[in-house]
This record gives structure tokens, C-alpha cells and sequence, in this order.
């Protein structure tokens, strides 16, 4: 054999070893060999499970999909390229035969809305936005515009309102209705939806399951009625998530619950600090007594566990000031994401909710005021140090 064909052939496509590796390896094969041709007609008749081509199945990726099937208790999950390319699919794969119609929560991501109007709207989704905090609201609304989806967050971005999630899916089932559920401010620690009854939940992986801001990707967790549709769909769309950020976000996962612990733990402790303090006009976490959905909270989260989100807003402050507050933190680090190691803050008015008109800010209680925090794991003395700081120069 010559030297530029050994090249190209040596040391590739060996078979398995009987030792198993202790980490899932990445697999940046786009294609595989099979046995035979025989082998490889069962893989694309789906008789045979195994690797064809890395749009349909990676090994990589199905690594992390069985692991956060597992962690949310779904019958299976497909990896993405990234949380918007998610919910995108999970809405496709519920829509498929139903009407072309979500109810959506009022209190939602901005980028979830402008997917909504401004992506599906076109190709005939209609959106029909609803307070999710009520559930008499929501039944009127499914009675009225007859849904195909309701789409909801666990835990809201950015104002942490929690809803009834076991009542919504009840309300869901009797009328025929996917409810999906954004799960990534609560994580699988503190709220898993499959169990309360929703038929798919995504997330956005780039935030706490992965957790150190290095990879972009999104997840979904389907049950058994609709898994197969998302993998007959991927398998022609090609969402799907790249093997390098698979593996960087199963590893990411096995710290996760010792994070998202030291997170809420961290995020209480600065909640409860910042009502205190004599610049700051409201705190926004989900412990606190007077929450407007205390009683949904006390059953569907655990107890010490709320979540790695504050938000708060500044006493008297406009977008000059909110600016000036933010130029001034040192620690805190001002970007467009959460759920990192390091503390995190971002001001929705300009950045999550940029888009989203005055009048639904106004009816969600977004105010000009407030400023988002995603509490890291560092000592949480060193970031109220930083926010005093900022707040008083």
C-alpha cells in the first residue's frame, strides 16, 4: 500500500475494543460503515438501531440524549444546535396534527416571541398571548381559540412567576392540547414538567446543564406520542447538535446538580440581601412569602431550591442609570446569557425583551428599572460587594 493511501486509511475505522472508555468519546464522523449492505437497509428501515449518517444518529449525541431523558423522566430526547432551534422543533413535531394555533404565556422569553410571530408566524402559525399564572384565564382562552399548543415556562424570564404546571397539562390532556414547557431556569433539579404532565420540555443546554458558557445547544424531551416525529423530522431538517458541543454539555451535566445547589443557595442569600438595600425598589426570587404564586411554588419546587435567577429593580432609575450601574460592576460579568459559573447580568429593556412592545411590558410588569442576575457559584459576600459598589458610585 502506498504511502498517500495509508494516509487516508491507517489507524481509521477500527473495530470496538472489549475495554469501554470511562468518558463518552467524540465521534466526528459524519458517516459510518456498516457490517454489510444488509445491515446498513436495516438501519435506514429503523428495524436496527446503529449509525449511518450523523444527521440521523451520533453516538456522542446519543449519550447525552439518553442522559437527559433520564434526568427529566421522558421517554426520549433529541440534542439541538441550540435552545431557540429547540423549541422551534418541539412545536413543529406538536403541531403536526393539530391546529396551527399556540396559546402562549404572557411572561416569556422575548427571542420566544419573535420566534413565534416573526418565524412561524408567516407559514400560518397564529399566537394567542395568555396570563399562565391564571388558570381560569388559560381555560377561557383554550375554550375560545381551540389551540393546537400551550407553551409555557417553568420558572419566567425575567420576572421568576411560576405556574400551575400540573393544572395546565390537566387542562391540556381533556382538550387535546401539547403542552411544552421551557425548562431552563428550573433545570431538572427543581421541576421536572413530564412528571406534572407536559408532553415535551426543551431547554436551552448553553445556559446551566452545560454551565461554563463554552457551547451553544439546545435540547428537547419528548414523550412516547410524539418522540418518534421529532426523530422522523430531525432526520430531514437537520437540527441537530454538533458532537463536540454534545460531549462538552454531558460533561458539563455531571456537575450541574453540585452548581445549581451552590447557585440557589448563593441567589437566596443575594435576594434576601438586596431587599434590604435603600436603592433597590423590588427583588424578584421566587422564596419570598409574597410571591404573587407562592402557594404553585411550595408544591412544585423544592424546598431551598429556587433557582439561580434575581432580579431587581434600582429605585429611581431610567436606562442612563441603569447603565451607569452596570459599566461600574467589576465582578459580575455583563453578557446576553445565564447559568454560568460566574455571576451573569443582562438588562432585559435592551437585550431579552428588546423587542417586545411597550404595552405587553407593561401588562408582563417589565420596567425600565430592572436588571436580571444570574447568581454564580463564587462566594456570594464577593458579588454583593460588587453590586453595593455599583449601586452606590
Amino acid at each position: 500500500m502506498k504511502i498517500q493511501t495509508k494516509a487516508v486509511h491507517a489507524g481509521d475505522r477500527k473495530r470496538p475494543q472489549q475495554q469501554i472508555p470511562v468518558s463518552t468519546p467524540v465521534h466526528f464522523a459524519a458517516s459510518w460503515i456498516c457490517a454489510d449492505q444488509a445491515e446498513q437497509d436495516r438501519i435506514f428501515a429503523h428495524e436496527q438501531h446503529g449509525y449511518a449518517y450523523s444527521r440521523y444518529a451520533n453516538p456522542t449525541n446519543d449519550a447525552l440524549e439518553e442522559l437527559v431523558a433520564a434526568l427529566e423522566n421522558g421517554h426520549g430526547a433529541l440534542a439541538c444546535s441550540s435552545g431557540m432551534m429547540a423549541l422551534q422543533h418541539a412545536l413543529t413535531a406538536a403541531l403536526l396534527e393539530r391546529p396551527r394555533r399556540v396559546l402562549c404565556a404572557r411572561d416569556i422569553y422575548g427571542a420566544t416571541l419573535k420566534l413565534l410571530y416573526d418565524v412561524m408566524g408567516p407559514f400560518g402559525l397564529r399566537t394567542e398571548l395568555v396570563d399562565a399564572n391564571d388558570t381560569a384565564a388559560v381555560e377561557a382562552a383554550m375554550d375560545r381559540s381551540r389551540p393546537g399548543a400551550l407553551l409555557v415556562e417553568t420558572i419566567s424570564n425575567p420576572l421568576l412567576r411560576v405556574a400551575d404546571l400540573a393544572a395546565l397539562a390537566r387542562l391540556c390532556r381533556t382538550r387535546n392540547i401539547a403542552l411544552i414547557v421551557d425548562n431552563t431556569f428550573a433545570t431538572p433539579l427543581l421541576a421536572r414538567p413530564m412528571e406534572l404532565g407536559a408532553h415535551l420540555v426543551v431547554h436551552s443546554s448553553t445556559k446551566y446543564l452545560g454551565g461554563h458558557g463554552d457551547t451553544l445547544g439546545g435540547l428537547i424531551v419528548s414523550d412516547e406520542a410524539h418522540y418518534e416525529t421529532i426523530r422522523r423530522f430531525s432526520r430531514v431538517a437537520g437540527p441537530v447538535m454538533g458532537p463536540m458541543e454534545a460531549y462538552l454539555t454531558m460533561r458539563g451535566i455531571k456537575t450541574f446538580p453540585l452548581r445549581m445547589e451552590r447557585q440557589c443557595r448563593n441567589a437566596a442569600a443575594l435576594a434576601a440581601w438586596l431587599r434590604k438595600h435603600p436603592k433597590v425598589e423590588r427583588v424578584f426570587y421566587p422564596d419570598d412569602p409574597a410571591h404573587p404564586d407562592a402557594a404553585v411554588i411550595r408544591r412544585i419546587l423544592p424546598e431551598g431550591l429556587y433557582g439561580g435567577m434575581v432580579s431587581f429593580e434600582v429605585k429611581g432609575a431610567g436606562r442612563e442609570q441603569i447603565f451607569g450601574f452596570l459599566d461600574r460592576l467589576r465582578l459580575c460579568v455583563r453578557a446576553t446569557s445565564l447559568g454560568d459559573v460566574h455571576t451573569m447580568v443582562l438588562y432585559p429593556w435592551i437585550a431579552s425583551h428588546r423587542d417586545v412592545p411597550p404595552e405587553q411590558k407593561a401588562a408582563m410588569g417589565l420596567r425600565e428599572n430592572l436588571v436580571r442576575f444570574s447568581v454564580g457559584i463564587e462566594a456570594v459576600e464577593d458579588i454583593m460587594a460588587d453590586i453595593e459598589q455599583a449601586l452606590g458610585g
